[in-house]
C-alpha cells in the first residue's frame, strides 16, 4: 500500500536515532539476534486513510507480544468477557513479563492480567477451533483482516527458534494446567504461540492494526466492522495498564496513548479517534521494549500533544 515518506517524521527519527546504541537485542530467542541494532522506522495511519512513513519500513518483523492483544481481541469475541476473565485477571503487575511468581502467590492461580506470558497463554488456549491448526489459521486470518493484508504470515524460522527454547512458558503452561486455567496439549499450545508470537508483518501494516482500536473496532480502510466496540476498549485499556511490560505505568505518564510492545522492537500505538502507529526498533531497553521507539513516542506525544490524559 502507498504512504508518504514524512520529513517531519524522518527528523524526530535521525533525532531519536542515536538511542540505539544503548539497547540491545533479544538475543535469548536465537533467531532474533541476528537483527541490525540500527534499525528504526514508523508509520502512522489516519482515519481518513491518509499514511505517512519514515525509516528502514521495507523491514518486516515479528509482532511477539504485540500478537498479545489481538489473540485477546478475538477470544473476546469467540467467548465474551465473564469467560474470559475466569481464566483471566484484569490487574497490572510490577513484575517481569515471563514471571512465574504470582501464579504461586494467587489464589485462584489465575494469570494477573492477558499481557503477561502466562495470561497470553491463557489466552491463547481459549482460541476456538478443532485442532491447533484451525486455531492458529482462525488467528492469522484475523490478523490479516486487521491489517488490511493477504500476504501477512509467520516467520518459520523464529517460531522454530522459539519452540525449542520455550522452557519457561511451558512450565507456566504446566503450572497453570494443574489448576486447571488451561486445558489440553501443553505441546500444541506452545506451537499456536509460537507461531502467534512469529506471524510478521511492516510498520505500515502495524499501523493499519492499531487505526482499528483508534477507531473503537470499525476498519478505516474497508468500513467493516472488524471488533466490537467494547472489546476495541478493553483492548486500550489493558495496553495502557500492561502493555509496556513492568514500564506501562512510566509510559502512561510520559507519552499517554494506549500501546503494546514485543522483544522483537515493534509498538503498536493507538491515538483515540485519530490515527494508529506502527515502530519497529530492535534494540530494547532492560525492560524489553523498544529504546529509540519509546524515545520517538515522546517526542511525537509531546510535539503534537497525543496524550490521552
Amino acid at each position: 500500500m502507498h504512504c508518504k515518506k514524512d520529513e517531519q517524521l524522518q527528523r524526530i527519527i535521525n533525532q531519536v536515532k542515536s538511542l540505539t546504541t544503548k539497547g540491545k537485542l533479544a538475543d535469548y530467542i536465537p533467531a532474533l539476534a541476528n537483527e541490525n541494532k540500527e534499525h528504526l522506522c514508523a508509520s502512522i495511519y489516519y482515519l481518513d486513510k491518509t499514511c505517512v512513513s519514515a525509516g528502514d519500513v521495507e523491514h518486516s518483523f515479528t509482532l511477539q507480544s504485540i500478537s498479545k492483544v489481538l489473540s485477546l481481541a478475538l477470544v473476546l469475541m469467540d467467548h465474551g468477557e465473564e469467560y474470559v476473565f475466569e481464566h483471566v485477571g484484569m490487574e497490572p503487575t510490577g513484575d517481569p513479563f515471563n514471571s512465574i511468581v504470582k501464579l504461586e502467590t494467587n489464589n485462584p492461580s489465575k494469570p494477573l492480567n492477558p499481557m503477561i506470558n502466562a495470561g497470553a497463554l491463557a489466552v491463547t488456549n481459549m482460541i476456538k477451533g478443532s485442532d491447533k491448526d484451525e486455531q492458529f489459521t482462525r488467528l492469522l486470518n484475523f490478523i490479516k483482516e486487521l491489517a488490511d493484508s493477504d500476504s501477512i504470515t509467520y516467520d518459520t524460522i523464529v517460531a522454530q527458534s522459539e519452540y525449542n527454547t520455550a522452557w519457561l512458558n511451558r512450565s507456566l503452561c504446566y503450572f497453570m494446567k494443574e489448576h486447571d486455567i488451561i486445558k489440553g496439549s501443553v505441546d500444541h499450545l506452545i506451537e499456536v504461540y509460537t507461531k502467534q508470537c512469529s506471524i510478521k508483518m511492516h510498520s505500515i501494516e502495524l499501523a493499519k492494526t492499531a487505526s482499528v482500536f483508534a477507531n473503537n473496532g470499525l476498519h478505516p480502510s474497508t468500513n467493516k466492522r472488524v471488533i466490537p466496540e467494547k472489546i476495541a476498549q478493553l483492548c486500550k485499556t489493558f495496553m495502557v495498564t500492561c502493555g509496556m511490560y513492568n514500564a506501562s505505568g512510566e509510559f502512561a505518564i510520559k507519552v499517554g496513548v494506549p500501546a503494546k510492545s514485543g522483544v522483537s522492537g515493534g509498538i503498536l500505538a493507538v491515538v483515540p479517534e485519530l490515527c494508529g502507529i506502527g515502530i519497529f526498533g530492535p534494540a530494547l531497553d532492560d525492560k524489553g521494549n523498544s529504546i529509540a521507539g519509546i524515545g520517538l513516542l515522546e517526542r511525537l506525544s509531546a510535539n503534537y500533544k497525543l496524550s490521552i490524559f
